[in-house]
């Protein structure tokens, strides 16, 4: 528009210089306008490009987790170091004994054993980490290491919700149907439910991870949290998330939800089952091979409907890093005591175990 207004003074002049003479010249202030207008428009352009570049390309992102409180800092280290350190020393020693143990060669103790493999792993993805960010100042991540920290925990997560719910129908066959026990729970029925839970989860969270990479990013590079958890990743996010929220939430309504359904159900046949037990005695030796998987389901389940199964970004983001932080690392601090101080079999080859190695210790002295 401005340059129609320029153009159209333009002629007027040509036409006022034609009329004396029939010369016609072109103003030079018109040409510098123009070249000015040129400028500042390129000069525009070029902004924005570079303004987009820094918000698409972020090359590493800063874990702020508990550092805005540096005597929190402090008091966690010690504590979260030590559940560590007893989570891999307790999911070791039951993987080692239902591997080499021949009374632990039942369906109930592979499963578990993939329990255990998979709260150790999905522990390993965070608390390392965490704890390399309680010892220093700023604790960075590159944009891969991120996106990688992502894939793995909420696939190894969501592993151990399918393993969960494998461990109920186990239950339920094993009570409802003792007869029929090694035949519906083979072990060509125990190793394909075993790679249906861990590949279920790898596969489906690809298309995630791979979103989460296209996205663009803010000036701020900052997470609010000690890993690169789903809602904290997207709040920094310029780009529209909705789409990829609404995907979130679907998968922890399949991972979660689902499973949760299918240990509901497993155990309302088992109570039934159970009730119709005559003796007192029988039914509470019964139960009692549940209560440990069920304490094991109520906290791993209050705590992920609680933090994952919302959708939207309006999350409490303090309490979601704590509610994380004994996902993370108390209850699977807990599971291994949990899984083996009420199991007699486990007690009986635990107290087995130590006695072979005193005995080794005193054949030695």
């Amino acid at each position: 528009m401005l340059y129609m207004i320029m153009r159209q003074r333009d002629n007027g002049l040509h036409k006022e210089k034609a009329g004396d003479g029939g010369r016609c010249h072109h103003p030079p202030f018109i040409q510098q306008r123009l070249i000015c207008l040129f400028c500042l428009s390129f000069r525009e352009k070029s902004g924005r490009n570079r303004v987009m570049r820094n918000q698409t390309h972020t090359a590493e992102f800063i874990l702020i987790g508990f550092s805005t409180t540096r005597g929190l800092q402090n008091v966690l280290f010690a504590p979260c170091l030590a559940f560590y350190l007893v989570l891999l020393g307790g999911n070791t020693a039951i993987v080692t004994m239902a591997c080499l143990d021949p009374r632990l060669h039942t369906p109930m103790y592979f499963f578990l054993c993939n329990f255990s493999v998979g709260e150790t792993l999905v522990t390993s993805t965070v608390v390392p980490r965490m704890l390399a960010g309680l010892m220093v100042e700023r604790s960075a991540i590159s944009f891969g290491g991120c996106l990688a920290q992502f894939y793995f925990y909420f696939s190894l997560g969501s592993t151990t919700f399918l393993l969960l719910a494998v461990m109920s129908i186990d239950r339920y066959v094993a009570i409802c149907h003792p007869l029929h026990y090694s035949v519906i729970l083979s072990s060509r029925v125990c190793i394909q439910l075993a790679l249906g839970s861990w590949a279920v989860p790898f596969l489906f969270m690809i298309p995630p991870t791979i979103f989460r990479s296209l996205l663009s990013f803010c000036s701020s590079n900052q997470i609010d949290h000690f890993f690169c958890d789903n809602a904290p990743l997207l709040k920094l996010s310029c780009s529209d998330t909705r789409l990829i929220e609404l995907g979130d939430f679907l998968l922890a309504i399949l991972f979660v939800l689902s499973s949760f359904v299918v240990i509901i159900a497993s155990y309302v046949a088992i109570i039934s089952t159970i009730l119709k037990i005559p003796s007192n005695t029988g039914r509470q030796k019964t139960f009692s091979t549940c209560t440990s998987h069920l304490i094991v389901v109520g906290i791993g389940y209050g705590t992920a409907i609680f933090i994952y199964v919302r959708p939207g970004k309006s999350h409490s983001t303090d309490m979601n890093k704590m509610v994380a932080l004994l996902t993370a690392v108390v209850t699977p601090f807990l599971s291994p005591f949990i899984f083996t101080l009420r199991n007699q079999k486990v007690k009986e080859v635990f107290s087995d175990w130590l006695g072979n190695l005193r005995g080794l210790q005193r054949t030695k002295l």
